[in-house]
């Protein structure tokens, strides 16, 4: 077949760089970013790619009607919006890109971690109300700490590159063995619970990791603690979370994800009246809050993008 009767459909708008280079490669380029999940799959027979981000879910309804489908490819990290089990029995290659915003998501996981120890965004509104209160606003120093990863992939070794200037012990938890490197020790997660000053989530959103921080499982670390969660909302109980912040088992919360996004990660599932535990981390001055944007750079969308150019046309040109 020539590349030219390969018909990608792209479903979000990405880096420009993506449809040009995959035109110049020779591959047929069509877009659709206002149609609805049954409109796109009354077509989708037509086309052999498509490049999403997070629209819609990509279910077992329309795998079925994309019987000519040869990849989907993900502008970001994860694939939970795609049944990637049933996808893989058809047949159907499946396209991450999670090397292009590792870099990003590691220095907002660093940035966020710096900032809530050591109280910048709380004295910096105290500043600007005309509030000089210096006491009121003594930070922490990373040095000494021990970090704790969950999850390192991609971007749990970016976070802990960027560790290295400081002087800590960095450990991780991951399910695969022998993922850990010179910067960071591999250990089990009972270590971790021992040991941790910081924690910092870099794990996907899966049945196994649904729900996974919850009261049992943050009253299993010996310490009070500090926690970043990079990676994705429902990974936490945000109820259990707020009654730790609450007895100080968690001495601060940095959040670029909630529990209450919508699968599309552009919106909140808040509409009119917020949960008292989303209402607490919006009053809390030891919680920062980030709009889902760790990996979200003008650099990652560039980067995002060129991977998954050169992973589209390493299916064809072999």
């Amino acid at each position: 077949m020539s590349l030219s009767n390969i018909k990608i459909l792209h479903l979000d708008s990405n880096h420009p760089l993506l449809w040009q280079q995959l035109e110049e490669a020779g591959f047929n380029n069509e877009q659709d970013f206002t149609s609805t999940k049954e409109e796109v799959e009354a077509k989708i027979l037509n086309y052999h790619g498509i490049v999403i981000r997070s629209r819609f879910k990509i279910d077992r309804t329309f795998i079925d009607k994309a019987k000519n489908l040869q990849f989907i490819a993900r502008l970001g990290a994860g694939l939970e919006s795609i049944d990637c089990e049933y996808a893989t029995s058809k047949g159907i290659h499946l396209i991450a890109a999670p090397e292009g915003n590792k870099n990003a998501v590691g220095e907002h996981a660093l940035g966020m971690l710096l900032s809530l120890m050591n109280k910048l965004n709380r004295a910096d509104r105290l500043v600007r109300e005309g509030k000089w209160i210096r006491e009121g606003n003594r930070g922490y120093e990373i040095e000494h700490k021990t970090i704790g990863i969950i999850g390192y992939g991609n971007m749990g070794k970016s976070f802990a590159k960027k560790l290295q200037g400081f002087d800590v012990e960095v450990l991780c938890y991951d399910i695969q063995e022998n993922v850990g490197d010179q910067n960071a020790t591999q250990v089990s997660l009972k270590v971790i619970q021992e040991k941790a000053d910081v924690l910092s989530l870099h794990i996907p959103w899966t049945p196994e990791t649904d729900k996974m921080v919850n009261s049992e499982f943050i009253n299993s670390f010996a310490k009070p603690f500090w926690f970043i969660n990079t990676s994705r909302g429902k990974n936490v109980v945000t109820a259990d979370l707020v009654d730790a912040l609450k007895t100080k088992k968690i001495l601060g919360a940095a959040l670029d994800v909630l529990e209450y996004e919508k699968l599309s990660f552009e919106n909140l599932f808040i509409d009119t009246e917020k949960p008292a535990a989303f209402n607490y981390l919006l009053e809390a001055e030891n919680v920062l809050l980030t709009p889902h944007i760790a990996g979200w750079t003008h650099e990652s969308h560039e980067k995002l993008a060129q991977t998954i150019v050169d992973k589209i046309k390493a299916i064809y040109f072999k």
